[in-house]
């Protein structure tokens, strides 16, 4: 689906699969960082697909999303709630409360101001920094964005990417962190399959420090 205008709340609700893409009208000449495109609680419970807006989206944006990817350039309150799955990439700044009930799943954020870490939940995600392998996968989805959409957001920041990519931060759920540790040691110890996974789970259910409690 390709939207040249905006979109209203729920775009995306229980995404599959497929593409979706959002980008203003072609006379438009303001911020993309300061206009809302697409609408409250959009993505919410996706389990596969793309979405590129080259706007700002509401609240509650990709909340329950648990496998789509997205691309979008700021958001309001309450981003990625209750997440468990999927990567997004915020190309602006977000509201109050982002990565709450976050348990899956990556977001990359732009932090241009320097402000992110006051308007993140830190319940149950760490901020880090990107690693070589993270580049790569953020890379690919920026420049995806603006050949999709045509943002100038997008091509401004690939084309500085030395100046920009330091400014980006990883949200990373703690426990899907030690689940993918404990998933690569039980695929170097020879499991494979859901026997990996189980060994997985299990390593991570018996963590003292995992965000659940124990």
């Amino acid at each position: 689906l390709y939207l040249i205008g905006d979109a209203n709340d729920y775009t995306g609700k229980g995404l599959s699969g497929g593409r979706l893409v959002v980008r203003p009208i072609i006379d438009f000449r303001g911020a993309s960082t300061e206009n809302i495109i697409v609408g409250n609680t959009v993505l919410y419970g996706a389990t596969a697909g793309y979405l590129f807006a080259a706007g700002r989206a509401g609240e509650r944006f990709a909340v329950r999303n648990s496998g789509a990817s997205a691309v979008v350039e700021g958001c309001g309150d309450h981003g990625c709630e209750y997440m468990t799955g999927g990567t997004v990439v915020i190309l602006g700044p977000t509201g109050r409360n982002f990565a709450a009930g976050m348990s899956g799943g990556v977001a990359y954020l732009y932090d241009e101001a320097g402000d992110f870490a006051s308007k993140c939940n830190l319940q149950m995600v760490a901020l880090e920094k990107l690693e070589e392998s993270d580049n790569a996968v953020l890379q690919e989805m920026i420049q995806n964005h603006a050949i999709n959409t045509k943002s100038t957001r997008a091509s401004s920041i690939l084309r500085d990417w030395s100046t920009t990519q330091p400014k980006f931060i990883k949200v990373m759920p703690r426990d899907y962190k030690r689940v993918l540790a404990a998933l690569l040691k039980a695929q170097a110890d020879g499991l494979t399959g859901d026997d990996a996974l189980n060994a997985a789970f299990e390593a991570n259910s018996k963590d003292v420090s995992r965000s659940g409690g124990g």
